[in-house]
């Protein structure tokens, strides 16, 4: 109904235009909202407000114009001008049946839009280090990232989903060591693994894979590997000094081939590991983009060449830095150390200078929200490198806390003692697990709940949706059992008979859906639609509780299935978005 109102406004300005009365320059965004209060109608507009100083008119008085070139619609029973120039419309109470007969003919396609114009959108999400397999905490930058692609998807906007991985740098250099290490031991080197090495059993199970392919090939004697290394941590050493030391013997002995080729057994083995974990749990990409493949193809190079034609790199103290403090940033940073070697940062330069030169319209970045001072030198970097800041949306992402009872689980990826997101997903499914990721805020807190995700209870909300779906099905099983007969053209002539509170309620909830998938989208808050789906189920079970479907009267059960089965539709429409199943029996 309110994409109706729009289309008539959007005609009455037409009209208007076309009768000299506004300029055939003047586009304004048509705006109509439900309104809160039953005195001031169904919908109200401000177009008359927003148009009157382009228009040079009193708001009112313009209010009464675009009334007068409203079309006549049968749905629409009465429009009032109120205050300085809101438009109230008063719907036609027949004309909220009209949503069932919509549901029924559109199906899978109701609610979808095309409000995105086919505009190119990026969303970048996950991209978590490939030194080790995706914890929880990932899990809800996953779940959330999927599901604002698929709902700016499902409003019209060509999205591209993109996994930035981080294969270059020292984290994964520390990884390469690390394999390298318990390799060592598997060959039966009695070589003492780092405090400051990746500890985790996937390491030792990837070490194990490399020996018993390759032998002894990468073998070296222990006493070479730890000759004159740094102390440890544990021997009052700096572990930080320990680490770097082990990487540069491990590059040493093994030349330049054998440690890329050991690199890449760990990246591949990780990397390929976190694209099953992924794919299982409902979430794909069409592009992984390499970090290395931006120096392989110089475009760091390019990125900081741009950035010194621009005026915005200085030399001092030997390094390079990129005068970022210039665009709001809160300070200069290095993007090219003393020693000739490029930062992170100007890796991450060169990343958003490959993105706009893709010529995408929107930029979506999902980060973690220890990442918000981040966003500041990002942004300068696009404004330096001649784009509009305004192009780069930052979305954040608490990390979930997982409890099991009263007690919180460590997640640290170096130590090995963390949950993976596929140990999640085997305790307590795919489909509550992506549910609860989404069921906030994205920048809320969020504490993961073991017991509650597996209770098969009203308490448990993914549950309590999914049942309201399977309890629909159910009323239809029980058609079949009784032998009693559908038939649907006499349920659309018979929806006028369903006036029961319960049924407006459904009613007008329904209506909402097409609204609600918009709004998640353009806002980027998924839990919007989480919410609208808990409504609707509970709605729906209420009007289970309160009444039979299946009576005597033909007409009457006719269309209670109908509405019903819209209900059904609706449910199952708004999960699949999300990448939850709608069973048909629980």
């Amino acid at each position: 109904m309110k994409q109706k109102l729009e289309e008539l406004l959007e005609q009455a300005i037409d009209t208007l235009k076309t009768e000299g009365v506004l300029d055939n320059e003047l586009s304004p965004k048509i705006a109509v909202e439900r309104v809160k209060d039953a005195q001031h109608g169904d919908f109200a507009t401000n177009l008359a407000m927003v148009l009157a100083k382009p228009a040079k008119s009193n708001p009112r008085q313009l209010a009464e114009k675009i009334v007068s070139a409203v079309p006549s619609d049968a749905t629409i029973s009465k429009i009032d001008i109120a205050g300085p120039g809101f438009i109230n419309f008063f719907i036609n109470p027949d004309a909220q049946f009209e949503v069932v007969k919509q549901i029924h003919q559109a199906g899978k396609q109701y609610g979808l839009s095309a409000i995105g114009e086919g505009k190119k959108v990026q969303v970048e999400f996950v991209s978590a280090n490939p030194t080790g397999p995706l914890h929880v905490g990932h899990g809800r930058g996953a779940a959330y990232g999927s599901a604002v692609a698929d709902l700016l998807e499902a409003v019209g906007f060509e999205v591209e989903r993109e996994y930035y991985v981080n294969d270059a740098g020292r984290q994964m250099d520390i990884l390469a060591t690390s394999i390298w290490l318990r390799y060592l031991q598997a060959c039966g080197e009695p070589v003492e693994f780092p405090s400051n090495g990746y500890r985790g059993q996937y390491v030792i199970d990837t070490a194990d894979k490399l020996h018993q392919k390759i032998d002894n090939e990468y073998r070296s004697p222990a006493d070479l590997v730890m000759e004159d290394i740094a102390a440890d941590e544990a021997q009052g050493g700096d572990k930080e000094a320990h680490i770097d030391a082990l990487i540069d013997r491990c590059k040493t002995l093994l030349g330049d081939t054998q440690y890329r080729d050991l690199f890449q057994v760990g990246l591949k083995e990780i990397l390929d590991d976190i694209k099953i974990d992924l794919e299982q749990f409902g979430v794909n990409f069409q592009i992984w983009f390499s970090e290395r493949m931006l120096m392989d193809k110089g475009d760091v190079a390019e990125a900081l060449e741009r950035l010194q034609e621009a005026g915005y790199l200085y030399q001092q103290d030997g390094a390079t830095w990129f005068a970022s403090s210039r665009m709001g940033d809160e300070k200069d940073r290095v993007v090219v150390r003393e020693n000739g070697q490029t930062t992170y940062f100007a890796s991450d330069i060169a990343y958003h200078m490959n993105k706009l030169d893709r010529g995408y319209d929107q930029i979506i970045n999902i980060w973690g929200a220890d990442h918000h001072g981040y966003i500041p030198r990002v942004k300068a970097a696009m404004q330096a490198l001649g784009a509009d800041q305004s192009k780069l949306k930052v979305l954040l992402v608490q990390f979930a806390v997982l409890y099991r009872g009263a007690e919180k689980v460590q997640m640290s990826t170096r130590s090995g003692e963390f949950v993976t997101l596929r140990e999640l997903r085997d305790e307590v499914g795919k489909d509550a697990a992506r549910f609860f990721y989404v069921m906030r805020k994205s920048e809320q807190h969020m504490d993961f709940d073991l017991q509650l995700a597996t209770s098969q209870s009203n308490d448990n909300p993914v549950y309590y949706v999914q049942y309201a779906h399977a309890r629909v099905c159910s009323v239809f099983r029980q058609l079949t059992e009784k032998n009693l007969q559908r038939d649907l053209s006499l349920g659309m002539d018979n929806l006028p008979l369903l006036t029961a509170e319960h049924e407006s309620a459904i009613l007008t909830t329904l209506s909402k859906y097409p609204e609600i998938l918009q709004r998640a989208a353009v806002q980027y808050e998924p839990h919007q639609l989480i919410h609208y789906l808990r409504d609707l189920a509970n709605q729906f079970h209420t009007y289970y509780n309160a009444h039979q479907f299946l009576v005597d009267d033909d007409g009457m059960r006719n269309a209670r299935l109908n509405l019903i089965e819209a209900v059904k539709k609706v449910l199952a429409n708004g999960l699949e978005l999300l990448k939850i199943n709608a069973p048909e029996a629980m």
